[in-house]
């Protein structure tokens, strides 16, 4: 980002305040929603955060293009043309912060709907969905690893939406797709790889959490129903690439 830049909480705080305002359904997803539901300021989880990624109901779409000039951002017009049913971009007219706004679904290695859902949590999607966004990468990274792992530590596992990571509904998305359930468990287990590591600055009960909490969603795959075209996909198996490749937007 540029030297003028923008703090990227409050900023996600005011535009929230605005949509809110506006009766507008945009909820953030990314690094930043993971922060919303820390519960302290843990050295293990602390980063820096960039550009800001939302979701928006698909059927305020329009009014929520009209609505984005009005807080200082203009949109990349050719990238919007093109996409603007499924994902927009929008950059602040000052700063140059980058606003990357997904419509009713997250889609990159794998597609998550959210259709319907973007009620549940005030401020960012819910947190299944959620961490199911950052377990959908197929490279995943360290940074995405802890982004995981801290999600873990404050939020318990539990079969509802409320203040929970609801296992019903990663069992649902992830027993309907066999490569979003394949790209997920291999990075659980990544997780599970990280948090382990003794440089970490977590605590052994910490570390126990965070993997009681993995072998939580790794055991809902076990007993999940799988749909006819996830064991036809599950018969295929790697030999056939089972994720999109992304590519970075050009500006």
């Amino acid at each position: 980002m540029m030297s003028n830049t923008l703090n990227a909480f409050e900023e996600m705080n005011r535009l929230i305040a605005a949509a809110n305002d506006r009766s507008l359904l945009l909820r953030v997803l990314g690094g930043l929603a993971v922060k919303v539901h820390h519960k302290s300021d843990h050295p293990a989880f602390r980063r820096e955060f960039g550009d800001l990624d939302f979701v928006v109901a698909g059927k305020q779409r329009r009014e929520f293009e009209s609505f984005m000039p009005a807080l200082g951002y203009s949109p990349h017009k050719q990238f919007n043309l093109l996409n603007g049913s499924e994902r927009q971009i929008y950059y602040h007219n000052q700063t140059e912060m980058k606003l990357d706004v997904f419509v009713d679904a997250f889609s990159m290695c794998h597609k998550i709907p959210l259709e319907g859902r973007l009620h549940l949590h005030p401020v960012t999607i819910p947190p299944a969905e959620l961490l199911l966004t950052k377990a959908q990468i197929a490279d995943l990274n360290r940074k995405d690893a802890l982004d995981i792992a801290s999600l873990l530590l404050y939020v318990e596992t539990g079969a509802s939406d409320e203040k929970c990571i609801n296992l019903t509904r990663i069992a649902q998305l992830c027993g309907a797709d066999w490569g979003l359930y394949k790209t997920t468990s291999i990075n659980l287990k990544r997780v599970e790889e990280v948090v382990s590591e003794e440089s970490l600055a977590l605590a052994e009960a910490e570390r126990s959490l965070i993997k009681k909490r993995v072998g939580e969603i790794l055991g809902a795959f076990e007993s999940m129903p799988k749909s006819l075209a996830w064991q036809m996909r599950a018969k295929v198996g790697t030999r056939v690439r089972w994720y999109e490749e992304v590519e970075e937007v050009a500006r």
